[in-house]
């Protein structure tokens, strides 16, 4: 079989917690995944997801590689022809301004299920190439 790794990466301070955004995110990845994992199934395509954390240490010197999503090691940006902004987030974050994905007119804080089918449907095409 053939293999889709969608990768998250969130902040997570010394106290376990993350930040409303990352949260949610998080809820909209695993649907995804569960979703991508029954529908590519029979094309062959096993799906797993890694959940990885982000130390406040790392996240204070570079924000915006928190909550931030890669499938089979392409971000979620380049496979969507996304661009990345920032906003002010919550207290979880500090002063620090979190990432934002913003597509046409639309900017998203909490990255939605449908972005990361998307995604990963053309990082599954890409497979059989």
């Amino acid at each position: 079989m053939k293999t889709l790794l969608i990768s998250w990466q969130r902040l997570v301070n010394k106290a376990g917690q993350t930040c409303p955004r990352c949260k949610n995110t998080g809820d909209t990845v695993e649907s995804a995944y569960t979703k991508l994992k029954k529908s590519l199934y029979d094309l062959g395509i096993e799906v797993e997801l890694k959940k990885e954390i982000l130390y406040f240490s790392i996240f204070t010197k570079d924000p915006l590689q928190s909550n931030r999503i890669w499938i089979n090691g392409k971000s979620l940006e380049e496979l969507l022809g996304a661009t990345v902004g920032k906003s002010q987030c919550c207290e979880v974050c500090g002063d620090s301004e979190c990432r934002t994905v913003s597509i046409g007119q639309n900017t998203f804080e909490t990255i939605p299920e449908d972005l990361i089918i998307r995604a990963g449907l053309l990082a599954a095409a890409e497979l059989f190439i």
